[in-house]
């Protein structure tokens, strides 16, 4: 990722440099990876992603006198989500995987962060397998895979990202599990009622 260039002198100013430096460096700097990520996802291309992860960090710094210091991460999200937007984007977010990427599991994540005989099942599947399982899933039901169990989101977090209710995210994260364990089954990888 290339360098942070954020201009001060659009800062509110009756906030003191210092302070807003300090917010910054507390609240914004430990999510770039977080926010490259995404924006990889939503734009697809290394130099759209950049420009946004920038536009996005110039608006939360200049926000951050209205940031109350909760749930950074989400407030981030937001301000990503809405920076993409405002970007004149004509089409929706497509969070689609990378093809030629390897797909990793982030350890603890899956299934609700719980470890156990089903998350250990599906650590055996070749990748290749998951890979494909995750291709045939709707578009809705793959994004939300990737960014909760893949990125490792909150349900609120992934909820403001894609600008839909949480309940939805838990709804459409229940049938898009159910439907990668079906495309599993039928690839030979999972018995019914392994997970």
């Amino acid at each position: 990722m290339g360098r942070v260039v954020v201009d001060p002198g659009v800062a509110d100013p009756t906030v003191r440099s210092d302070q807003r430096d300090e917010a910054f460096r507390v609240h914004v700097l430990p999510e770039l990876q977080l926010l490259h990520a995404m924006a990889m996802r939503l734009t697809r291309d290394p130099h759209d992603a950049e420009d946004l992860v920038q536009d996005t960090l110039v608006r939360a710094y200049r926000a951050l006198h209205r940031f109350d210091g909760r749930y950074p991460r989400s407030w981030l999200l937001t301000i990503l989500r809405n920076t993409n937007i405002n970007r004149a984007r004509k089409k929706r977010p497509v969070l689609v995987h990378d093809e030629h990427a390897t797909f990793s599991r982030l350890p603890g994540h899956g299934s609700a962060g719980r470890e156990g005989a089903a998350e250990e099942a599906l650590n055996r599947i070749p990748d290749g397998a998951v890979l494909g399982a995750l291709a045939d899933l709707t578009e809705d039901h793959r994004t939300i895979v990737l960014l909760v169990d893949v990125d490792g989101l909150a349900y609120r977090e992934a909820a403001d990202l894609l600008g839909i209710p949480v309940g939805t995210v838990m709804s459409r994260l229940h049938r898009a599990r159910s439907a990668l364990r079906t495309g599993l089954e039928q690839r030979g990888h999972l018995r019914g009622g392994t997970t």
